[in-house]
């Protein structure tokens, strides 16, 4: 009986390399990145991979009823937060190119989380609010108190453009307390309410630091006074 070898055999025509061998350490941690920099540059486009996965399968439950609207808006509005915070950063803006680009090159098949980067707010604050709208209360109450913040809101809105503020990082911001203080008040889709809607995607899109055109300008002081127009006629 031949003796038993340690090991399995292997064809004659086989040859192993020793040399290459000998340069592979197995137990040896292999570094993805070779400085501070590298390494923190890696960890954030993981973190915007992560992101983009969790909102398209949050958008997925929300459709599905799945989760609260409450617990689906906190979740989608924080995570919004955390992608425009990721990719304002030159550097990671610089390897990231753009969400397209990135998903092709990670081959990211995420259509919802798509549309809610592009639009940039939860499908709750787009929408108006189930449910009936809230009386005033004599003397004022909880329903006179949200009117009164959507009015301001409005007014404020409308105010800051006619001081000259044209950046999307002004404007953006303020227009967001007018939709949602709106839809806190009223369930109507009420006259040029849409496009209160379409500005928000239109800033969304914007650079932080991108500004609006005069006649830009103009045309979006002129949707939002009609809008605050059409919002008052449903109070009345």
């Amino acid at each position: 009986m031949m003796p038993r070898q340690p090991y399995a055999p292997t064809p004659h025509s086989y040859v192993p390399n020793t040399t290459l061998s000998a340069t592979i350490n197995l137990d040896e941690e292999v570094k993805l990145a070779d400085t501070r920099a590298e390494r923190d540059l890696q960890e954030s486009l993981a973190e915007i991979f992560s992101i983009i996965v969790t909102i398209d399968e949050l958008e997925k439950a929300f459709l599905k009823d799945a989760i609260p609207e409450a617990d689906y808006t906190e979740i989608c509005e924080r995570s919004l937060k955390q992608y425009k915070s990721l990719v304002a950063d030159e550097t990671v803006a610089k390897a990231f190119v753009g969400l397209e680009e990135f998903k092709a090159e990670w081959e990211l098949e995420v259509p919802r989380a798509t549309e809610r980067i592009r639009v940039g707010m939860p499908s709750t604050i787009l929408t108006a609010a189930s449910g009936p709208a809230p009386t005033p209360a004599p003397g004022g109450g909880a329903g006179g108190t949200l009117i009164l913040d959507a009015t301001e809101n409005f007014i404020t809105f409308l105010d800051a453009l006619k001081l000259g503020y044209m950046a999307k990082d002004a404007l953006h911001p303020l227009l967001t307390d007018v939709i949602q203080s709106v839809n806190k008040v009223t369930d109507r889709d009420f006259e040029n309410r849409g496009k209160i809607v379409q500005w928000l995607i239109t800033l969304n899109q914007m650079k932080a630091t991108e500004e609006l055109t005069e006649e830009q300008a103009r045309e979006l002081e002129l949707d939002i006074n009609s809008a605050y127009q059409g919002f008052k006629r449903t109070l009345s």
